[in-house]
């Protein structure tokens, strides 16, 4: 193995490696850790994930609509590239807020979903996720791709100050912030600093995936002409 390979090869098994500890360490706080909560039992450890997660889909959905309109002014598809690296986190970071939100209400309401207004705006920006992901999806050219992508990102925005104040703008059933012993607060806290580093690197890795992507599609229209 060339050095230049083995450079590589231990810096992608390090970032893995990281990342597998990270997960371990907040699954491990959230079983072993934290107290069984009298009420719900096993199920209030679901809000662990779920606020991590949910932390996770908003700022991800900032940071792609900040990346979008420095695309936008600048024409540069670098940061366009931080914008679908973004947007590919935080759509999968906002379908496992609504996965685990639903389970929790369940075992909290007895219901799988109500149009709470909580619920309804992390609905929104879900459903704005994933019309970013159809429209460029069906887009081939880079910078079209990048403009229509910007637009639904930076109108998209609008719903995130509406999720983050939605209980307590509007009379809904969604807690505003959990009940919480000391140590659940701790353990809360160890789970979002740990998914949140998680996701920042697959962040990091996806965003170097597409500049990767597209350099050798640049050398290989230069090559062919």
């Amino acid at each position: 193995m060339s050095q230049t390979a083995e450079k590589y090869f231990f810096n992608d098994y390090l970032w893995h490696a990281v990342a597998a500890v990270m997960v371990t360490t907040a699954i491990a706080a959230i079983f072993l850790l934290a107290p069984t909560e009298e009420t719900m039992g096993i199920a209030q450890r679901i809000v662990y994930i779920h606020v991590s997660v949910a932390w996770m889909g908003l700022a991800a959905f900032v940071l792609m609509a900040i990346t979008s309109g420095m695309y936008l002014f600048r024409r540069d598809l670098a940061w366009d590239h931080w914008s679908r690296a973004a947007l590919e986190i935080g759509w999968l970071c906002c379908s496992l807020t609504l996965a685990t939100g639903s389970l929790w209400a369940h075992a909290a309401w007895n219901i799988w979903w109500t149009w709470d207004p909580r619920l309804t705006t992390a609905f929104v920006l879900w459903a704005m996720y994933s019309a970013a992901l159809v429209l460029r999806g069906g887009v081939e050219d880079p910078h079209r791709r990048a403009r229509m992508g910007a637009i639904v990102a930076i109108i998209g925005m609008l719903d995130v100050p509406l999720v983050i104040m939605a209980t307590r703008w509007f009379r809904g059933i969604h807690p505003k912030s959990p009940q919480m012993e000391p140590t659940m607060r701790v353990v809360l806290l160890m789970s979002v600093v740990c998914f949140t580093l998680f996701f920042t690197m697959l962040l990091l890795l996806r965003r170097s995936q597409l500049r990767s992507a597209d350099m050798l599609e640049d050398l290989q229209a230069q090559a062919e002409a």
